[in-house]
């Protein structure tokens, strides 16, 4: 089709294709969005619009270091002179700028109320106030210095900068979000610290490869924090300049005071109304499609964001977060799009190309400041070398001057006699008298002789490459020294995308499980040594019915198998473990594993790797009961982690599981029971079943009055190791393993220990050797750790020495070994002193009294 347009001014009809035309606009427009309205420049990372704010505020001198003026005023001031739209997409930008929870890092420092991350609308221009914050002045630093280059603005009446000569890189540390006309750009926000880390890389090695950048700039820096769940779609991105981050908010599990678990919610994806979640959160409850929910608050003030989710009883705090994650926008998706105008063509760039031309930026920049410095420094040396010239003749001047009719006659006599140049003579001319005297005289020599020696650094800068971007260097250190912080958002790596035991640092921790379930890991440099009869250290804060069970020493990178009353194992890792105080309680247990709530951990067995094959088919796991049956599985059928669990063992009606070892297959057992018996048998009488069966007797018990109490498994070729025994009044001996004869599995054993009302029932039983120490906690928290060395061997019948003095109210509730390595990874010398707990040690009595009271307790039994 085509249509007749007739011209008004002479009368011609010019033949037009409409489909052309249409198609001729169509792309003259959408260019006219990308490039002026949708789409940021790769060198400032700035739309028009923003970059016009930042230099109509400029311009006006609306700077950090002044007082605020209205919005509505550079509202004002950018609409009728570089900004041509509706006041309020000015005032829009404004406020996101204005923004912590929208900017990564604020260009405009806001007074009044700028919205909030409920959603909540800002209030009038007319009533907030602004002025630039110190980052966005670092972004217009030297644009007077013809850095930039400048354009017309709408009306050709002013000039405006084409881009900003920007010392931050923008663009990665905000990032930039846009639609344009068939495209859109959506880039991440950075950390500043990390970008300029990137760019140094990249500076020193233009070769560099993403993967090695990667290592600096790590990935998105959200400014409302939370966690990106996932990597590989963050390193798509990087690579590729596409990809897909997940981002998570994070949640607290406190307990309250009743004992009730709720969820805290302290920090949230980016751009996600926190007003809109918590009615999304309150109407997911209503509908029943999360059940463990029965309340949920807005507590959030000055102090930070606190979003309450209580949870109802019979709740699984890790089950009620992993739905919300699922149902809710606590956890949501962003596509990367790394769009941006490079030489005025949208490009889509990787995390190279955008550092890389931003650095190219930068050196065009540093060349074109060091130009406009050394043309003014020239024009001020041949200013001032026209000052010396004349001061060298100075009576000549004066009387030159003094005969000249004219300021012109007299600036062209000086020209002519003493070889001046115009400018030179005017300046002369103007000089006033009083830089005529000695003193000024010197300053001007000084001043003339600092000129020449700037002007021989411009040009060493002009002609040598390796200088400019050492400036360059210098100023994005300096950068960094100034707006630089740490990231506010978590890496949080999938386990198929890299073991996670690669970013965590290896190191030796202490494992304390309470009875009610509390689980913490502490750094094992928190507990020291003490000597046998002390008072010991507060090891953990527990409720009052609650006390520390199992304390044990493992590496953050190996694996605990934990295993249940009730039969069941679980896995977790070391560094998934909480870490905590020394005197912290912890976190509930089931938070961390499925573990319902009528099962409690019973046995803990350390694994360094459990994908090494040789290993796991030539170890075994021993499990034992409070009713006396044991039973052997090979390690191998316990190498396959399940998140809810694998059954160890059936457990009959009435008894629970007490004890699981880890064996070579060699060993000898031995099991000791509450009335102070002990049985000892080869390892080899019991044959290996599957997890499922139930085991065979191991030592005969009295149900109704006696059960087991512990289970130790020693080499035979191991002569070093003793049997240590304690009973629950803090009574233990030390005994050689050959004073219990070997005999038949499931036999009644002989006596271990003499059980006295004084001594308590046997509490433990454990194999050591001198070299060990002891870590034994109280029921009351208490807990002390001694040498095995200072407990004297006695015989079996023997009730022992006091280990521990307890109150008369006090029980021990644990005995843990730490074998000769662990004692080095904990003794610390020197902890006595500042920053270390007081411990309360009665250990200064007298020593005689002490030796009898030993060799009293050391009786044996009639």
């Amino acid at each position: 089709m085509s249509e007749n347009t007739e011209n008004p001014q002479d009368g011609k009809i010019i033949q037009i294709n409409i489909e052309e035309q249409m198609k001729t606009a169509y792309i003259d427009y959408s260019m006219s969005v990308i490039v002026g309205r949708a789409l940021p420049d790769v060198r400032d990372g700035l739309k028009p619009v923003h970059r016009r704010v930042l230099f109509g505020m400029n311009e006006l001198g609306n700077n950090s270091n002044k007082p605020y003026k209205k919005s509505a005023r550079i509202v004002g001031e950018v609409m009728g002179k570089f900004h041509p739209h509706g006041d309020s997409s000015i005032y829009d930008t404004i406020v996101r700028m204005a923004q912590p929870w929208s900017l990564r890092y604020m260009l405009v420092d806001g007074q009044g109320n700028f919205g909030s991350v409920d959603g909540d609308m800002p209030a009038a221009m007319r009533y907030t106030e602004i002025r630039l914050q110190k980052m966005a002045e670092a972004m217009l630093e030297d644009i007077d210095k013809e850095t930039v280059d400048f354009s017309l603005n709408f009306d050709d009446t002013l000039e405006e900068p084409t881009v900003l000569p920007t010392r931050i890189p923008n663009l990665l540390i905000n990032g930039a979000s846009g639609i344009a006309v068939g495209m859109a750009t959506n880039i991440m926000p950075h950390n500043l610290t990390e970008v300029v880390d990137g760019l140094i890389a990249y500076i020193d090695n233009r070769d560099i490869t993403i993967e090695e950048l990667i290592k600096h700039v790590k990935a998105p820096d959200f400014p409302t924090g939370g966690i990106i769940y996932g990597y590989e779609g963050v390193k798509q991105g990087f690579e590729t300049g596409r990809g897909r981050v997940v981002v998570r908010g994070k949640i607290n599990v406190e307990t309250s005071k009743a004992g009730r678990e709720r969820l805290v919610i302290y920090e949230l994806p980016y751009q996600i109304n926190k007003a809109a979640l918590h009615q999304k959160i309150a109407q997911l409850a209503d509908d029943k499609i999360i059940e463990g929910i029965s309340e949920a608050r807005d507590e959030s003030d000055r102090d930070g964001m606190r979003l309450v989710i209580d949870l109802k009883r019979e709740a699984i705090a890790n089950v009620v977060i992993n739905q919300l994650y699922k149902y809710s926008e606590l956890q949501t998706s962003y596509g990367i799009n790394n769009v941006a105008l490079v030489k005025g063509r949208p490009r889509v760039l990787n995390l190279k190309e955008m550092l890389s031309e931003f650095v190219e930026f930068r050196h065009e920049v540093v060349v074109r400041r060091t130009r406009f410095e050394l043309r003014k420094a020239e024009e001020k040396a041949h200013i001032l070398q026209g000052y010396l010239i004349a001061l060298d003749h100075l009576d000549e001047v004066i009387a030159l001057i003094r005969s000249s009719r004219t300021p012109e006659e007299a600036k062209d006599g000086l020209m002519s006699r003493f070889e001046l140049s115009e400018i030179q003579s005017k300046a002369i001319l103007e000089l006033r008298l009083q830089r005529l005297t000695g003193m000024e005289r010197d300053k001007i020599k000084e001043e003339y002789e600092e000129v020449m020696k700037l002007i021989a650094y411009l040009k060493d800068v002009l002609s040598d490459e390796g200088l400019r971007f050492k400036i360059i260097k210098d100023e994005l250190e300096d950068v960094k020294k100034r707006f630089g912080d740490e990231r506010k958002t978590e890496i949080q790596y999938l386990a198929s995308e890299m073991r996670m035991e690669d970013i965590i640092a290896e190191e030796d921790v202490v494992i304390t499980i309470s009875h009610l379930g509390y689980i913490k890991r502490t750094s094992a440099y928190d507990y020291r040594q003490q000597k046998r009869g002390g008072r010991g250290a507060l090891g953990g804060k527990t409720r009052e019915e609650d006390y520390i069970e199992h304390l044990f020493v493992a590496s953050t990178h190996h694996t605990m198998l934990f295993f249940t009353e009730k039969g069941r194992c679980y896995w977790l890792k070391v560094y998934e473990i909480p870490e905590g105080e020394k005197s912290g309680k912890g976190r509930a247990i089931q938070n961390l594993i499925n573990l319902p709530t009528d099962d409690k951990i019973r046995a803990i067995i350390d694994i360094k790797d459990l994908s090494d094959k040789d290993f796991i088919s030539s170890h075994y796991i021993v499990l034992c009961t409070a009713n006396g049956i044991i039973k052997k599985t090979l390690l191998e059928d316990f190498s396959r982690p399940r998140q809810n669990g694998v059954n160890a063992i059936t457990v009959n009606e009435g008894d629970q599981l007490l004890e699981a070892k880890l064996t070579n297959g060699n060993s000898e057992i031995m099991m000791a029971i509450k009335s102070g018996r002990a049985i000892r048998f080869p390892e080899n009488t019991v044959r290996d079943t599957g997890r499922g069966a139930i085991g065979v007797r191991g030592i005969e018990v009295d149900n109704d009055k006696d059960e087991v109490v512990g289970m130790i498994c020693v080499n035979k070729e191991d002569a070093t190791r003793t049997v240590l025994v304690v009973s629950e009044k803090g009574f233990g001996k030390r005994t050689d393993i050959e004073e219990y004869r070997i005999t038949n599995r499931g036999g009644k054993g002989v006596k271990t220990i003499n059980i006295t009302e004084k001594t308590g029932s046997l509490i433990a039983i454990l194999d050591v050797t001198e070299k060990d120490d002891l870590m034994i906690t109280c029921k009351s928290g208490i807990t002390i750790r001694m040498a095995v060395a200072d407990i004297r061997e006695a015989g079996r019948a023997t009730q022992g020495v006091r280990l521990i003095r307890l109150d008369d109210t006090d029980e021990i509730a644990a005995v843990a070994r730490l074998d000769e390595q662990e004692e080095e990874k904990l003794d610390v010398e020197g902890m006595e002193g500042e920053g270390s707990e007081q411990l309360r040690d009665d250990s200064s009595e007298d020593p005689g009294t002490a030796a009898a009271e030993a060799s009293e307790d050391e009786t044996p039994a009639e």
